[in-house]
């Protein structure tokens, strides 16, 4: 995949951006790569979107910039001198499509029905817009539509909010959502970029999904792990399930026979995209323990620990099923 789309891909939400007044430009990408989406898709929808994009490319380079809304030749070349890495556009464009490929810059065209689809990739394309989403039949459709094209990815943008962009990015082909809930019109006009921020946050939390699935607690050896598995089970009536190097006591409590990671133990967050929860923190400057990896068959990224324990506990992070 373009290394474009792939950073895409872990940041998982693409805000689309209409831009009024140039200006709030700088501030605003500065409030998004606080709140954790250091990406923007700006749109050619006003006279301020190229002159906005100039001035992100310059003063925020940290951020993925893209050009949306771009039914021209001639926009691509605009967007593309301004500093866009990615094109956005409503619909499937032919000469826009074959215009970028042509120049090596990635674009996601408007999809929603396979002839489309086909035309993409018969142009190479890895990814595609499918807009409007909700009112073109949402994930379900999605899903149908894309079961014979098990190359291609989608962006699904129009009608993703905080409160279903979850069961959009855990179907694996969701490349990102886009919208624009977390860019919200009143605060971006009156300057209030830290409730952009906090959107921002808000909607990434909400992409991924993340909450303790179970605690792990150290033992010296085997029987010292069933001895306390069956103080649960005789306290609380949980079932225990022996494993080759744990007891789990109930679904939530994993009991070592023999010390693992952490001083005391580890905790599991599950999250709905472990790629997406690791990049979202390394952000932050956080760093994971590189030898804690686990992988599926297919080598995507199933498990890994935090390099630093809280309170004696290693944490992990875990896919969701």
């Amino acid at each position: 995949m373009h290394a474009v789309l792939e950073e895409l891909r872990k940041i998982g939400i693409l805000p689309v951006i209409k831009m009024d007044d140039a200006e709030k430009a700088v501030p605003l990408a500065k409030a998004l790569i606080a709140g954790g989406i250091p990406c923007a898709e700006v749109t050619f929808r006003t006279a301020q979107g190229e002159e906005a994009m100039r001035r992100i490319n310059r003063e925020v380079p940290g951020i993925l910039l893209g050009a949306g809304t771009v039914l021209t030749t001639d926009q691509v070349d605009k967007a593309a001198a301004a500093g866009a890495k990615f094109i956005v556009s409503p619909g499937f464009n032919p000469k826009v499509v074959s215009h970028c490929v042509a120049k090596g810059i990635p674009i996601t065209p408007g999809c929603s029905c396979p002839s489309d689809i086909e035309r993409a990739i018969e142009m190479g394309l890895e990814a595609v817009k499918f807009f409007p989403a909700e009112q073109s039949g949402g994930l379900e459709y999605i899903k149908a539509v894309s079961a014979p094209y098990s190359s291609m990815h989608f962006i699904p943008t129009g009608g993703i909010s905080s409160a279903n962009i979850a069961k959009y990015i855990a179907f694996d082909k969701i490349l990102a959502c886009g919208g624009s809930w977390m860019v919200n019109a009143d605060f971006l006009n009156a300057g209030e970029f830290e409730k952009i921020t906090a959107l921002c946050r808000e909607a990434q939390l909400s992409l991924l999904g993340m909450q303790v699935v179970h605690i792990g607690i150290n033992t010296e050896n085997e029987s010292a792990a069933q001895k306390a598995a069956n103080s649960f089970a005789a306290l609380f009536g949980f079932q225990n399930k022996a494993g080759n190097s744990s007891i789990f006591s109930s679904d939530a409590i994993e009991i070592m026979k023999s010390p693992g990671f952490g001083k005391n133990g580890h905790i599991g967050i599950v999250t709905n995209s472990v790629i997406r929860a690791r990049a979202f923190f390394e952000r932050q400057g956080i760093e994971f323990n590189k030898d804690s990896v686990k992988t599926d068959p297919k080598e995507n990224v199933i498990a890994v620990y935090f390099k630093e324990e809280i309170g004696g506990f290693a944490v992990h992070l875990v896919q969701k099923k």
